[in-house]
């Protein structure tokens, strides 16, 4: 066993540190390559302060400053050994410790959920035939003087043909709903509208 890895686990106690243990940290600090920008909690110390937050969600600012105030002073030995770690990684702002503790307390741990929401499963995907977002551009360019509703329903009447391929296209991809085929053809006619105009 290396002397590198034996002064690595000695580190892993949480009792305050001692002068050696500081040595200790100091050379693995040293060893480190890469500069940290963001500095993290140990797991064990977020689990403290998400804890204290879940108890405290619901008291006033004043009410759950005087239970923090409370909360460090009888958890001031796990508070001390954070603040150890995090100087030691490397953190140049010792009063700016004990801000970011409480600042994670109330903003961010006591509106955590305990359950994490599942994923929205995602909407397919409806592709448009490229004979109509020529003949869409084609139409916008002549007539960019109207409004993009009134441009819409005139592309219709004149482009009949090509809709009712482009339909045909949208249904062998699955898609049957007529609401669904009809907003997603005037969406993209919308939307190149307006990408044909700004970039004009």
């Amino acid at each position: 066993m290396l002397a590198s890895e034996t002064n690595e686990r000695l580190y892993t106690r949480h009792e305050p540190l001692c002068d050696d243990d500081i040595e200790i940290v100091e050379d693995i600090t040293n060893r480190l390559d890469h500069t940290i920008y963001r500095f993290k909690f140990t797991e064990d110390f977020m689990a403290e302060l998400y804890n204290f937050a879940k108890i405290h969600q619901y008291d006033h600012r004043k009410d759950f400053k005087e239970a923090w105030t409370k909360w460090t002073d009888e958890n001031s030995d796990i508070i001390t050994n954070e603040t150890e770690r995090l100087l030691a990684l490397g953190y140049k702002n010792e009063h700016n410790i004990d801000d970011k503790m409480f600042k994670s307390a109330r903003y961010y741990f006591r509106k955590k959920s305990p359950v994490k929401p599942e994923p929205k499963p995602r909407r397919q995907y409806i592709s448009v035939d490229p004979e109509l977002l020529a003949a869409i551009d084609q139409h916008i360019i002549v007539n960019n003087d109207c409004k993009p509703e009134a441009a819409f329903v005139l592309f219709c009447k004149d482009n009949e043909q090509i809709l009712r391929q482009s339909i045909g296209q949208i249904c062998s991809q699955g898609i049957n709903d007529s609401q669904l085929i009809q907003q997603k053809i005037k969406k993209t006619y919308k939307n190149r509208y307006f990408l044909l105009l700004r970039n004009k």
